[in-house]
């Protein structure tokens, strides 16, 4: 189980196919990210994503990953919140300030965690001696 923080009403993204990634127009947001990640001392700890959907998630599920480092590859999956033993975000999404509630997470509810990972399941930092389901 995890002490995340599950918004009960996420608001919808696009699908991978219409989202729309960086492009030339957003060299001037992309700098004051990098301008205030530096002043924070984060550069090198948190980036961007493109923020999707493949398919739709209950408000109790959230996407866990997993990785096999030997084989070099990744896996995403959906797990209920509430019985995920998978407790360390990897990623993000800030929340609108009007869209704040109760299972936002962060200061004042700026954020929601959208993709867990933990040493159990070969995520990143993971030891030859936790392998396991």
């Amino acid at each position: 189980m995890t002490d995340m923080n599950v918004s009960a009403a996420r608001a919808p993204l696009p699908r991978f196919e219409e989202a729309e990634g960086l492009g030339p127009e957003d060299s001037e947001f992309v700098r004051d990210i990098v301008a205030v990640l530096a002043k924070h001392g984060n550069l090198d700890r948190f980036g961007l994503c493109l923020l999707h959907d493949h398919f739709p998630l209950a408000a109790d599920e959230v996407l866990v990953e997993t990785n096999d480092p030997r084989a070099r590859t990744l896996r995403v999956h959906v797990e209920k919140a509430d019985r995920t033993r998978h407790v360390k975000a990897s990623q993000w999404r800030f929340v609108r300030h009007a869209e704040r509630g109760p299972g936002a997470g962060g200061e004042g509810g700026s954020y929601e965690e959208i993709l867990l990972c933990t040493q159990l399941e070969l995520c990143p930092g993971h030891t030859d001696d936790h392998q396991g389901g």
